[in-house]
């Protein structure tokens, strides 16, 4: 059997031991996806030749890569890196694409972890109009929030604003008990739980209180025009046409608007009314107007998550 040798030379063993992973997972997943055999010898990565062996160099390098960009590699990361080889996207994945779109509130950067995730951020940072589509567990939502965190940490906005509609699966807000805030609440989870993650809950409840940060239903828009703000719509697939319409020309000076949604998830009656799936359609080519998509390969959810998302894809398409 022939092997390929992969030179370690330069590499200190800290960081052979972040690349093998704990107990090799890392090397395993890299064996398994291409069916071959990695073994560390020295100062060298022994690869069992087969058709995949340039493959698995390239991904060995980018691995490498954000080891050094990062510091850390997860297995996670091994795994997609492998997924855009087969399907021989890696060569169009840069690391320096990977830069941290925020912090957390204990000041851990946020890095986007795909490219579908890097091509999101990129086009936060040049783009007023921001749709962005993906299904469950793409992040999505996570990268919008800290990305508007970011934003008011850096006094290039004076608000952030989180709105979606009020309508859940038909299910309307004035059934539900509770004030305005406690209604909504449920709703908005998604959004508290980055907040809480990029800021801290005390904080958030003060900017709350002062209206740094504001929390509606999408019908509370109507009329306004919404200044120096970044303004984030969540479940935009479950807009009308209508409402969709209005969001957007809520939008005043200085104001960046950001547009999530997941059409595999329409609550509507009708699918073809959504708001979201008409103006990603019609608004394409609006220069300052990004429409981004993320899909399966992007979930960085426990991994099982996207192997369900691409069995229930199947069958719908079937």
């Amino acid at each position: 059997m022939n092997y390929y040798s992969f030179d370690l030379l330069d590499r200190t063993l800290d960081e052979v031991q972040i690349f093998t992973g704990f107990e090799d997972s890392n090397l395993e997943i890299i064996e398994k996806h291409f069916k071959t055999k990695l073994l560390i010898r020295s100062h060298e990565i022994k690869i069992e030749e087969n058709e995949n062996t340039e493959s698995i160099v390239l991904v060995i390098q980018k691995c490498f890569e954000l080891i050094d960009t990062q510091r850390k590699l997860h297995s996670q990361d091994v795994s997609y890196l492998c997924t855009l080889a087969k399907e021989n996207k890696l060569k169009d994945f840069h690391v320096d694409q990977l830069r941290p779109i925020g912090k957390t509130r204990s000041g851990k950067l946020i890095y986007p972890k795909t490219l579908g995730q890097a091509i999101l951020c990129d086009a936060l940072r040049k783009n007023d109009i921001v749709f962005s589509t993906g299904v469950a567990g793409t992040g999505k939502t996570y990268l919008a929030v800290a990305y508007a965190v970011q934003c008011l940490r850096q006094e290039k906005k004076q608000r952030i604003i989180l709105t979606r509609p009020a309508v859940e699966a038909g299910e309307s807000l004035g059934f539900l008990p509770g004030d305005m805030k406690e209604k909504v609440d449920p709703y908005l989870r998604p959004l508290y739980d980055a907040l809480y993650d990029m800021l801290g809950q005390e904080t958030v409840e003060k900017y709350l209180e002062k209206q740094v940060i504001e929390i509606a239903p999408l019908a509370f828009m109507r009329g306004r025009t919404l200044n120096d703000a970044i303004v984030i719509l969540d479940e935009a697939q479950n807009t009308t046409k209508a409402q969709m319409k209005m969001f957007l020309t809520r939008m005043g000076k200085n104001t960046q608007l950001v547009v999530n949604g997941d059409v595999t998830q329409i609550d509507l009656i009708r699918k073809e009314d959504s708001g979201l799936m008409q103006a990603t359609k019609i608004l394409k080519g609006i220069h300052g107007i990004a429409i981004t998509n993320l899909h399966a390969n992007d979930v960085i959810r426990h991994p099982l998550v996207q192997k369900i998302i691409e069995r229930y894809s199947e069958i719908e398409n079937s």
